[in-house]
């Protein structure tokens, strides 16, 4: 299913813009390959790449934008083989949280930062996202940015890698 490039929400804080750049070292679904494709959610929104087919390491360089509230939520995605005659096969999940992307827009704006490549945050591997290594969020072009590789779970091998930023942020000062 497609995600429209905006969805009204209540506590409406910006938008998201999610590129599912590409994926590496997926695991085999069919008899020699696989035919993957990612479904992000965030919230209630949900929005999918297109199948690349027989490929391990696929590259889709897709953009999907979406709504995101204050109270920053979780960036679950799934990767999937496309079988065409069964039920798609599972090749792996992951999460990513966005309180840190959040958090550093805030403390950006706080703060005052205006230096172009600014370092807001360092985001480590931990149990509440599926970093594959660490991860800096940034102030690049006029946008709070991380670019992230997530290793996918529930299978033996696989990683997706996702550049995010947040845009359309609201002028007025943080609520208390």
């Amino acid at each position: 299913m497609y995600m429209p490039n905006s969805v009204n929400m209540g506590d409406k804080f910006g938008q998201v813009k999610v590129m599912v750049v590409q994926g590496r070292r997926l695991v085999i679904r069919d008899f020699k390959s696989s035919d993957p494709y990612v479904i992000l959610k965030l919230g209630n929104q949900t929005a999918k790449t297109k199948v690349i087919n027989s490929c391990l390491n696929p590259v889709w360089n897709e953009e999907f934008h979406f709504s995101i509230s204050e109270h920053a939520q979780v960036l679950k995605l799934q990767v999937f083989d496309k079988d065409h005659f069964k039920a798609d096969d599972k090749m792996g999940n992951a999460h990513l949280s966005l309180q840190p992307l959040v958090a550093s827009a805030r403390l950006r704006k706080i703060l005052g930062v205006t230096a172009e490549g600014t370092t807001l945050r360092k985001v480590i591997p931990e149990s509440d996202n599926c970093l594959a290594a660490d991860s800096s969020i940034n102030w690049v072009n006029g946008e709070v940015v991380q670019d992230v590789w997530l290793r996918l779970c529930d299978v033996d091998s696989g990683d997706i890698e996702l550049k995010i930023k947040l845009i359309n942020l609201p002028s007025a000062a943080p609520s208390k």
